[in-house]
């Protein structure tokens, strides 16, 4: 058994019960290429190597490959890439094809790694991560919400997001100090995806929620005023947590057309 590393922010799920609950929420099928981000001591990539005869997996500590191979050895082909996930080109391990992934995210990582993923969205099929409670909360959550925010906006945007369970710190070695929950993450089609630049749009995002209790005339202000906010049918008065992901869409639009073109 391994032990831990703090430094990787390792927490092994070991629960059976919660393990055959996120293999059953995967569903895993016979022509699936997925990719296991984490895999840590293997719980979950054995049942679902079993069902799949392949997995490809990527693990950032080396002292826990051998063990993986091992684990593996007689239930299917195990493909380990030892390395960061931040560093794989996703788009490139897919080579033409679509992926599904899954994996128990570190949580002081965990949204680094979402970002990363979304950059390859137009390759991945679905997502399933454990992560925190509360940032599956903020993931998920609706306008208005306490926990709506950046996180909220940047990912409706760009998946449909659905919080599926809450795994408990027991069904870990060692417990985490918090709750953990799964959630399902599903790529929106292309023609779902707001036809905006996405740095001007993180970027009106980012400002809008920077301060939440300005107004979007004051959180906005040297990006866009009170009339230009106007024009995307949004109160400049408001604040940034009472609006729809849609909303910030229309305002990136509004800003993008009054940049003058390049010379």
């Amino acid at each position: 058994m391994n032990r831990a590393k703090k430094h990787f922010g390792q927490h092994f799920l070991h629960d059976r019960g919660y393990l055959d609950r996120i293999v059953d929420a995967v569903r895993p099928q016979p022509d699936d290429m997925l990719v296991e981000i984490g895999p840590g001591e293997g719980a979950l990539t054995m049942p679902l190597l079993a069902a799949l005869g392949r997995l490809t997996a990527i693990e950032v500590d080396a002292d826990l490959i051998p063990r993986l191979y091992e684990r593996a050895s007689g239930t299917g082909t195990l493909d380990l890439i030892q390395a960061d996930i931040l560093g794989v080109d996703l788009t490139a391990l897919a080579n033409g094809r679509r992926l599904r992934i899954v994996g128990n995210l570190p949580y002081y990582i965990s949204s680094p790694i979402l970002f990363h993923c979304l950059a390859h969205a137009a390759v991945i099929t679905d997502m399933h991560f454990m992560l925190q409670k509360e940032v599956v909360e903020r993931m998920a959550a609706s306008p208005g919400n306490k926990t709506y925010g950046r996180l909220s906006v940047m990912l409706q945007l760009a998946c449909r997001v659905t919080s599926l369970f809450t795994v408990p710190p027991g069904a870990f070695r060692p417990p985490p100090k918090v709750d953990s929950a799964v959630v399902r993450l599903v790529p929106r089609p292309e023609s779902e995806r707001p036809l905006v630049d996405p740095v001007l749009l993180a970027d009106i995002v980012r400002a809008a929620f920077a301060q939440r209790r300005k107004t979007l005339a004051n959180g906005l202000k040297g990006r866009m005023d009170a009339t230009a906010i106007s024009a995307a049918g949004i109160d400049p008065k408001a604040r940034a947590e009472t609006l729809a992901p849609g909303d910030f869409v229309a305002l990136a639009r509004v800003c993008e057309q009054s940049i003058p073109p390049a010379a």
